[in-house]
C-alpha cells in the first residue's frame, strides 16, 4: 500500500522552476530513500511536499487522500512530520520540554506516556539529560533529541532531511543504526541523505535525484550494485 504518491510534481522560486514533473512513492512500513548532490532539489521537494512552498503543477496524495494544497499544520495533524536539517531543537527549554512539544496534537497528547517511554528506549541518554537546556547538548545528542520529538508526535509518515550532516563519524553510524531500528520495526519512513554507502545499506528503495528530476530508481540493494552508481557516488 502506498503512503505517500507524488505526482508530476512540479516547484520552484519565482520564476525559477526547480523541480521538473517527479514521480515518487512510499510504501507503507517501508524506508525510501533519495539521494542527490546539493542543488539537486532535494530541499525544493520536502518543502513541496510539506506545504512551505506551493507546488506549481502535480499532486500530493497521503493514504490516499489528495493533500497537495494543505499547510503544513494541516498535513502534521494527518500524521507527516518532518525532521528538518541542522536540528534545530529549542535551546533554552528542557530535553523534556522539547519531546513535550513534540506531543502537540491530540493524538499525539492521548499517547504521550506510551512515546515517551518509546524514546527514551531508543535514546537512554536523553532520559538522563532531560531537565538539562537543548542546547548545552553535543550536536550529536541534539540529533537524537530532534529525532526523538519527531517520534512523539505519533508520526504515520516520518521524514528525515540530512539527518547524518555535520556529525562526527560515530555518531552516523549511531543515527544510521536508530533509523534502520526504526524501520525494521515499520515506521514509514522518507529520508533525505548525502550519505550514499550507509543510506543504500539499509534503505528498502532509492530514487536518485538530478537537476530537479529522477535520474534513477530502484531497490536500495540493486543500486548499490550499479556501475553508474558506484562511480557517480561511491567513487569506485
Amino acid at each position: 500500500m502506498i503512503s505517500l504518491e507524488v505526482r508530476d510534481l512540479e516547484s520552484g522560486y519565482g520564476e525559477v522552476k526547480v523541480l521538473w514533473g517527479l514521480n515518487l512513492d512510499v510504501k507503507k512500513g517501508e524506508l525510501t530513500t533519495i539521494l542527490g548532490s546539493n542543488g539537486s532539489g532535494k530541499t525544493t521537494f520536502l518543502k513541496t511536499v510539506m506545504g512551505v512552498i506551493s507546488p506549481w503543477n502535480g499532486t500530493i496524495k497521503f493514504n490516499g487522500e489528495d493533500v497537495t494544497k494543505l499547510s503544513t499544520h494541516q498535513k502534521a495533524e494527518k500524521g507527516i512530520i518532518m525532521v528538518p536539517e541542522g536540528r534545530l531543537v529549542f535551546p533554552e527549554m528542557s530535553v523534556y520540554e522539547n519531546l513535550e512539544m513534540g506531543a502537540y496534537t491530540k493524538r499525539a497528547r492521548d499517547k504521550f506516556d506510551d512515546s515517551l517511554e518509546f524514546v527514551v528506549s531508543l535514546f537512554p541518554r536523553l532520559k538522563e539529560r532531560f531537565n538539562q537546556k537543548a542546547g548545552t547538548l553535543s550536536g550529536g545528542e541534539q540529533q537524537m533529541l530532534a529525532i526523538a520529538r519527531g517520534l512523539m508526535s505519533k508520526p504515520e509518515l516520518f521524514i528525515l532531511d540530512e539527518p547524518s550532516l555535520g556529525l562526527a563519524p560515530k555518531l552516523v553510524i549511531e543515527v544510521f543504526e536508530t533509523i534502520n531500528k526504526l524501520r525494521e520495526q515499520g515506521l514509514t519512513m522518507l529520508l533525505v541523505e548525502q550519505n550514499v554507502h550507509l543510506s543504500l545499506a539499509i534503505t528498502d528503495y532509492v530514487y536518485v535525484l538530478s537537476e530537479g528530476r529522477i535520474k534513477m530508481e530502484g531497490r536500495g540493494e540493486e543500486l548499490a550494485e550499479s556501475d553508474e552508481i558506484r562511480k557517480a557516488y561511491l567513487g569506485v
